[in-house]
Order: C-alpha cells, then structure tokens, then sequence
C-alpha cells in the first residue's frame, strides 16, 4: 500500500513538495549522477490506482451507522464496505471522494431533507480500515459548515492518517495537494471542484474570507491553471498526476461539454495521468485520451439515493463502481495505462455497498458496463 505526506501549494510558489528526497530513502532509488548512470538507469516500475465515487452521508446513513455502533455509541460505518475492502486494499493506492465536510466534535450533523452537510468523524476512521489511503473534498458542500468546517474537516482526515486533496483553510496553505509514494513511483492528487458553495452550475464564487479558494476550483483556475499546478508537481518529484474533478450535470449518465473539453485539455499533457470524476450522483462513461483514462464519473459509492426514496430519483442513483488503473512505466520511462472496473450498488438496507457482478445483480452489472464502454474505452471487470 502507498505511504503519503501532505504539502500545500499557492499561485505564486507552485506546489511545495511532498516527497522524500531519493537520498532520504523515499522508495524512488537515487537520481542518476551523470549521462552514463542515466543511460544504465532501469526506470521500470507498476502502480495500481482504485478510485471510487462519492460518499455522500445522509441523515439515513447515519442513522445504520449508529445502529452498526450499538452499545458502544457514536456511529461505525466499517461495516458498510466490508464487501468491497478487499478490492481496494490489493490496490497500491485506493482514494475515494468525500462529499461532504468532516466533523470532529460531532455536531450540526446531517438533517433529513436539508441539503447542508455534516459527516461523524468516525467515518475518516473507516476510511482508513476500508483501505483508502486518501480523499479530495472538492465538491459543492465544501461550504456548508463554513470556513471552520473546512478547517476540522482537514483536521479529522490528518488524525485519521489520511491524505487530503483539496481547498485549504488558510491564505497559507490556499490548496492541498495529496502526495503518495507506491512501488517507487511517486503519486501527486489534486482536487478541483466546480463551486465552493451547494450551486447548481459552475460559478467562480468565492467567500469574502477565503478567496484562496479559487485555487481549487476549475472554473476560475480553468485548465491553463491546473496544468500549472501539475507541471509544478511533475517538477518537484510526482512520477503521476492524479486530478479529482467534481463536474457535470447531476443526474445525467453522458458527459456534457465542459467535462469532455476539459477532460481533453488536461490529458492533451504529459504532466496529467489520470482524471476520476465525481459528483453527477450516476455513472458516466469511461474515455481514453491520449492514451490515459478519463472516467467522467464514478457515481454514488455511499449514499441513500434511490428510486425507492425519492420516485424523482433514476435507479442508477443507487450505483457506483470502483475504477482500477494500472500504470506500467518501461526501462526508457514511458507509461502506459490498462484498467479494470467493479460495479457496485448501495442496499439501503444497512447501507452496505455490494459488489455487482454479473451473477449477483445482472441489471447492475450490464448497465455499469454498457454506460463505461460508450466512448470507446476497453476495461476488464473485477472479479471480487
């Protein structure tokens, strides 16, 4: 599994690094010193990524974790992905997308039918027995709780060992930017979202006390500025650049043209490797540019949505899926990408998230895969 560290970036300084140095034994093995070293130098190296979509705790889901906690109190949400932990602990490094913002007192929690958020802090602890190494927490619920809230989120995940990629919560340290080390390669995510505050379409609306926050949101930073960013990253030490992007049109199993020109922009370099998409609450399709993968979005992992809850509601609502990259680096240093998906759907009975296979939810299964192949991309199921 990867190790990470945590380092902050700003407009003006780029990305301060986050990696050990070769010399400081980070797993890279030493530079090489001279043009003979560098020609003996064998660069080959292979990391797996798992990314999975949104977990998105509603009032509901909160209430399974307190009964999973029982007399022991407070709320336990490991038992909601005791089926796919094994999947995403094979991975070298497994990252998953928070929706909401983290508490550590565990107050002003989520209330039903409010569309402002708060999330128990016992679920960062999950996060990290389910297998997950890191999160971004770039969504449209960045600013529910306020600037405070962004700063105990921040907190909850640091406690909790996880890294973080996303807004930060001072003028210091605008953005955080989630660096992992994996089999000797050297892993940089960032996270992006297309508003600060619960807004329906992009927006560069930044609050009065934290303008920062334009540095994690693509619309006001636009690609020119996340290629900075990761043009930064590759030069402080990053081998792959992972870019979590909150986008597109909820509800809406296509792609829309913000997230294609985008998508294309950013994988037109070869300073970003891998985008996962996040926050249309479906699964949209897979796509391969450049010869690196774009999924556009990768659905709901954790939530109560469903037809069953909400008839306004579509029945993939309650699908997400894990999204398996395996990036192989040859002797010359070139990379070259494969992957493999996991569909899964939420029971809303205990909010377990259930693997979907061919055999154990057909309907699932088929749809996942029928929407994922739609723009070309060849991916091979997970069998769990």
């Amino acid at each position: 599994m990867a190790t990470f560290a945590l380092a902050g970036c700003t407009a003006a300084s780029g990305v301060v690094s986050g990696f050990a140095s070769p010399s400081a034994g980070s797993g890279a093995g030493p530079g090489p010193n001279s043009e003979d070293d560098a020609k003996e130098a064998d660069l080959s190296a292979r990391v797996t990524i798992a990314g999975s979509g949104d977990l998105l705790s509603h009032a509901a889901v909160l209430r399974s974790a307190q009964q999973y906690a029982g007399a022991a109190g407070g709320y336990n949400f490991a038992p909601m992905f005791a089926q796919v932990a094994p999947i995403l602990k094979k991975a070298d490094l497994a990252i998953c997308h928070m929706e909401t913002p983290l508490t550590s007192t565990n107050t002003r929690l989520t209330q039903s039918g409010i569309l402002v958020f708060n999330t128990p802090h016992e679920i960062a602890d999950a996060i990290r027995t389910t297998g997950w190494e890191g999160c971004d927490f770039a969504s449209n619920h960045t600013w529910d709780q306020g600037l405070a809230g962004l700063a105990d989120t921040i907190s909850v995940f640091k406690a909790a060992k996880i890294a973080y990629a996303g807004a930060g919560a001072t003028a210091q340290q605008p953005q955080i930017v989630a660096h992992y080390s994996a089999n000797g390669l050297r892993i940089a995510q960032f996270g992006y979202s297309y508003t600060v505050y619960n807004d329906w379409g992009p927006n560069t609306t930044l609050p009065k006390e934290a303008p920062w926050m334009g540095e994690s949101l693509w619309p006001a930073t636009g690609a020119e500025g996340i290629l900075r960013d990761a043009k930064q990253a590759k030069a402080d030490g990053a081998d792959v650049v992972v870019i979590s992007l909150h986008w597109g049109n909820q509800y809406e199993t296509e792609p829309n043209a913000d997230q294609v020109a985008l998508a294309k922009k950013l994988l037109a370099s070869p300073d970003v490797d891998l985008i996962l998409g996040t926050h249309v609450h479906v699964v949209q399709p897979c796509e391969q540019i450049n010869g690196k993968f774009v999924f556009y979005g990768l659905g709901n992992f954790l939530s109560n949505q469903s037809p069953q809850v909400d008839a306004t509601l579509r029945p993939e609502t309650q699908e997400g899926m894990i999204a398996e990259v395996t990036l192989d680096r040859d002797e010359a240093g070139k990379i070259t990408q494969a992957a493999n998906y996991l569909p899964t759907k939420v029971n809303l009975v205990g909010h377990v998230v259930e693997p979907a296979t061919a055999r154990t939810n057909p309907v699932t299964f088929d749809r996942v895969t029928k929407t994922l192949a739609s723009r070309g991309c060849k991916l091979t199921p997970i069998t769990p």
